[in-house]
């Protein structure tokens, strides 16, 4: 079993220490452990050039097309990271927060996950076994919870173009310098904890994995995510009271007798789970859609499109 950690804080600092105290525990119960930091490897920001998608599209539509993957793998090490990961019966990743949310690097990352897409690079060959990778998640922070409130569910909303289910995940608080950690034994403990969990879960049967973190965590039943909003119209008219921000699960708010507020899921509430390869393909045939309609009136455009290009403004 092999297990990956992923690092995107500095060496010798808190997310480091903590990812390999997991991987320590990991490796004990006979996991084949690796350690990566991402400040050691070039990774190129993702240009929004559409490429990946515009070729999963054609390829949809036909499949005699070549997927030919991002126009920047030949530039940096992403094609190397990436692809070890879908050889992984689990990915261990730890991440600072600033101001909120993941590290940048972290999320630099994550956003050039899209053309590596697990379940489309099995659909076409890409890519000849699903590993069923699960993971583990770990936050660090130098405040409390108020101030790493979107890191968790960021670092979660990453995990589904890889097909990586989310098994345990921690917030670590109250780490402001590095090495901070190791004056709270209790953290460690926990990280040492998830480790043990992400090699259970890899070593259970697929259809039998479940959550193995702290079942109280966040207000989502599925995921785990603390993040609801009022739900809005779907692409096909779907529409929940509720939604999970992170997974897309539907559902409405209720209060129980004890007087909590509860997330409880809808009959058809994970119609839309992300974590699932055939609903994600959903959203691929909206991307499909979308080109297809703006390809056909692209005409309609182009005298704007050449006055928005001629308007300048000074730079600094």
């Amino acid at each position: 079993m092999k297990i990956l950690g992923i690092v995107a804080g500095r060496h010798g600092g808190n997310s480091e220490i903590l990812v390999k105290e997991a991987l320590l525990a990991a490796q004990a119960k006979g996991a084949e452990c690796k350690m990566i930091n991402l400040f050691d490897y070039h990774i190129e920001h993702c240009t929004g050039c559409e490429s990946c998608t515009m070729q999963m599209g054609e390829v949809a539509m036909d499949p005699t097309k070549k997927y030919r993957g991002c126009v920047l793998k030949n530039k940096d090490d992403m094609d190397k990271i990436v692809n070890e990961m879908q050889t992984c019966a689990g990915v261990i990743i730890g991440v600072p927060t600033y101001d909120l949310t993941p590290s940048s690097l972290y999320l630099k990352f994550a956003q050039r996950f899209l053309a590596y897409e697990l379940s489309f690079r099995l659909e076409i060959g890409d890519v000849q076994e699903d590993p069923h990778t699960v993971a583990g998640l770990i936050a660090v922070g130098g405040s409390c919870h108020d101030w790493q409130t979107l890191t968790l569910e960021a670092m979660g909303a990453t995990m589904f173009t890889q097909s990586v289910i989310v098994v345990d995940q921690m917030m670590a608080t109250r780490n402001g310098r590095p090495g901070n950690v190791l004056l709270r034994p209790e953290q460690l403990e926990r990280a040492h904890k998830m480790g043990e969990n992400v090699v259970e879960a890899a070593s259970t049967p697929v259809e039998e994995r479940r959550w193995m973190g702290d079942p109280d965590q966040g207000l989502c039943p599925n995921c785990h995510s603390g993040l609801i909003f009022r739900g809005e119209e779907h692409w096909d008219g779907l529409q929940y009271p509720f939604e999970c921000a992170v997974c897309g699960a539907g559902g409405d708010l209720v209060k129980g007798e004890d007087g909590k507020i509860r997330f409880v899921l809808a009959e058809n509430g994970l119609a839309r789970d992300r974590n699932v390869n055939e609903s994600r393909a959903l959203h691929l045939k909206e991307i499909v859609e979308t080109r297809i309609d703006f390809m056909k009136r692209q005409g309609e455009i182009q005298e704007l499109k050449q006055h928005y290009k001629e308007v300048t403004f000074p730079a600094i």
